[in-house]
């Protein structure tokens, strides 16, 4: 990108003038109302002629949803290929998919959530010839798919897999043994939703011949209970199978079904402790499976040939842990693309369709972050990657034996390509701390931009009236390594002032907060507490990613170690710097970065004078199998691992100010944790602060929650850190 007015703009924006219009001050109210809401694409599907695309467009006015075709090379509107204003009985749809041979389209309407990301929703068929629609069911169902050539459809209702035949009406049921809490046919169960992150665990093959799908047994799963305030005299509870770290997982067991012969066959894996991933091949006879151990250190990929059986083409073992991707891509020859941190970084690789490796197409000290897929037209595989900066994102191309590197993307920043189907065009999303999220359309040959097609420069010179400080990027020299950091100071600053820091954190494994990327919600708040006086810094500490397994995976059977030494000594260093108050530290933190807030203030007493913790995990012992156990391996084999390091263990090293908050609909991260931290503390005779919020999940929103949530930490910090907190 490269617009000449963006950097007059940002400048007026982010640079200390005289004038009137830059003295409006962020508020809670503006944050959580939408103000500062960016522009962008919703559902952009690309067409398979690679010279138009589809995108979900919604009219405000008339309320209705509509599938509007627009042309790549000139991004004019062709065509609307449907609009629910021209449908009986649907008001509105919020998405859509296509046929593999895009003669039809599913439609979804009243989704209601499940978990994070599964949905039940009532869903229809739109024939784009006949113009003709048609439930798929009565009933709220999940996951509807349509075979390739658009005849059927398979859905999962009450844990059994459905096949509607859209020709004649019919409906044949797959599996008869699905039950809550004990037999899951074709969606996975919670873990696998949260941890593995899919929820459709079934396939068609590419004739639409048979169908492959998981099955879960999780009968002998532990079963966790939440209660369910609502707004009824007596409360509820919610009951879902819910397997702790050490506990029983569900058995997996992976089926083909034979649609004509309606003929279901086991395919014997053998050691499948997790099934992560399914997928067939371009061979209609072949299906993939990826099978992990328990320890999720050794993974294998299992090719499945319906009339011969399995057979293990690729095998990986890690001393640490293996991180599952979505990069599996089958080319024409069943020559498969692979992903893969064995060299010490996430790299591409090629290999033929009985698993021997052809090439690694990318090396070097740097990670690949995306994979976009392969043109075989002009013998090119497209990627996003770090090699410019791991707080930065690019897109390259590159050919398959490795050679004729180009990077597309011009921008320093955060860059990210959807491609056309033929891989003549994408379309580029592209922020940077300074800009706000634009998407261009670009030539995939060159990265040449052809034209702009969504920008945000209204938001820009809204924001500019505010008083905004920049972003600043650096590095900082803890515990041996050089840190990535950002950190955000008061607009007047003084340097010859004293200031309280207040510094934000995660700190997971193989995550990231020090990026170069736009504002999100968290980021304005950040830019009011600066107007307030307050400096505000974020490291990513050891364990966090983009920087190499070795890196990343020093936290392995000891998470909330290194990453608190760093926290703690990067209070220290920066606690020594003339314009802030060492006093006056503080430190806050979500979910995993909840966990890290509350040891930090623990480990770090001495350091840090305050702590918000919102929704922390306490002890891994509570938390879930896959996510916990990929880090810890199992309580009952690393009980120090798991104890040493879980604030639980010290409640009396509690010296500063501490706030506490949860959800008592938190899914994921069980209250439990907050209940059990307070009792700790409590019988430490320790005084602490807390909010528990009612039927509120892991994100802890709705209404006027987060505004309420937010004005809370405010005060909290205010009252603590501010300058009436000084003594």
């Amino acid at each position: 990108m490269k617009r000449h007015y963006t950097l007059l703009l940002v400048m007026i924006g982010l640079v200390s003038l005289t004038t009137t219009a830059q003295d409006k001050k962020i508020t809670l109210e503006e944050i959580w109302g939408g103000a500062f809401r960016t522009e962008g694409m919703d559902v952009l599907h690309s067409m398979k002629d690679g010279k138009q695309y589809t995108v979900l467009n919604f009219d405000r006015s008339s309320k209705s949803s509509a599938i509007d075709k627009y042309n790549y090379e000139t991004l004019e509107k062709v065509e609307t290929i449907v609009s629910s204003a021209d449908l009986d009985g649907i008001k509105y749809f919020s998405s859509y998919t296509f046929s593999e041979d895009e003669s039809k389209l599913i439609l979804a309407t009243d989704v209601e959530s499940i978990f994070r990301r599964s949905t039940l929703g009532k869903f229809y068929v739109y024939d784009i010839a006949s113009k003709e629609v048609e439930l798929i069911s009565e009933d709220k169902i999940q996951e509807p798919t349509l075979s390739p050539d658009g005849s059927k459809v398979a859905y999962v209702f009450e844990n059994n897999i459905y096949i509607k035949n859209l020709g004649d009406g019919s409906t044949s049921q797959v599996t008869t043994d699905g039950e809550k809490n004990k037999i899951i046919n074709g969606v996975t169960d919670w873990v696998y939703e949260e941890e593995f992150a899919f929820v459709r665990a079934f396939d068609w093959n590419k004739t639409g011949t048979y169908l492959a799908y998981i099955r879960f047994d999780e009968r002998e799963v532990p079963e966790f209970s939440m209660d369910v305030y609502g707004k009824t005299l007596y409360p509820t509870q919610h009951e879902f199978k819910y397997p702790k770290a050490g506990e029983n997982n569900s058995k997996v067991s992976l089926f083909t079904y034979d649609v004509a012969a309606k003929k279901t066959e086991e395919v014997a894996l053998n050691d499948a402790y997790y099934i992560p991933r399914i997928e067939w091949t371009n061979d209609a006879d072949v299906l993939s499976a990826q099978v992990m151990n328990r320890h999720q250190n050794d993974l294998k990929l299992y090719f499945y040939n319906v009339n011969k059986g399995a057979e293990v083409v690729l095998h990986e073992t890690d001393k640490a842990y293996i991180d599952v991707t979505d990069n599996l891509t089958f080319l024409a020859d069943n020559s498969f693309i692979w992903t893969s941190e064995k060299d010490g970084y996430n790299h591409i690789y090629h290999y033929n369709k009985t698993g021997k490796l052809l090439n690694q197409v990318t090396e070097g000290p740097w990670e690949v972050t995306n994979y976009y897929g392969y043109d075989k037209k002009n013998d090119r595989v497209f990627y996003q990657s770090v090699e410019n900066g791991s707080i930065n994102r690019d897109v390259y191309a590159i050919k398959l034996n490795g050679k004729g590197k180009k990077r597309l993307s011009t921008e320093e920043g955060t860059n990210n390509a959807t491609f056309s189907a033929d891989f003549s065009y994408f379309i580029n999303s592209y922020s940077s701390a300074s800009t706000p999220a634009r998407y261009t359309l670009n030539d995939s040959k060159t990265g040449k931009e052809l034209k702009e097609i969504v920008n945000n420069e209204a938001l820009l010179k809204k924001v500019s009236a505010y008083e905004i400080s920049p972003k600043e990027f650096s590095t900082i020299n803890i515990n041996g390594n050089d840190l990535n950091m950002w950190t955000i100071k008061p607009k007047d600053f003084d340097p010859n002032k004293e200031y309280p820091l207040f510094m934000f954190q995660y700190s997971g494994p193989g995550s990231q907060q020090v990026a170069n990327r736009w504002m999100a919600s968290n980021d304005y708040w950040y830019q009011m507490l600066a107007e307030k006086g307050y400096v505000i810094a974020c490291v990513d500490g050891r364990g966090t990613g983009f920087k190499g397994a070795e890196f990343k995976k020093v936290t392995y059977k000891e998470l909330g170690k290194y990453e608190v030494e760093d926290q703690i000594a990067v209070a220290k260093k920066l606690g020594n710097l003339p314009y802030i108050d060492k006093e006056r530290i503080g430190i806050w933190g979500w979910s995993y970065g909840g966990f890290m807030s509350t040891n930090s203030i623990l480990k770090g007493n001495d350091v840090f004078s305050m702590a918000i913790a919102v929704a922390p995990v306490t002890s891994w012992r509570f938390y879930d199998s896959i996510y916990t156990e990929r880090y810890m391996q199992t309580p009952q084999e690393n009980a120090s691992g798991y104890d040493e390091n879980s604030p639980l263990s010290y409640p009396e090293l509690l010296k500063g100010d501490y706030l506490l908050i949860h959800g008592t609909g938190d899914d994921n991260v069980h209250v439990q944790n907050t209940m059990r931290m307070a009792e700790a503390l409590i019988q430490a005779n320790k005084q602490f602060d807390w909010a528990i919020y009612p039927d509120k999940n892991h994100g802890i929103y709705g209404g006027n929650t987060r505004l309420q949530l937010y004005t809370k930490m405010t005060n909290f910090i205010d009252e603590h850190l501010g300058a009436e907190s000084k003594k």
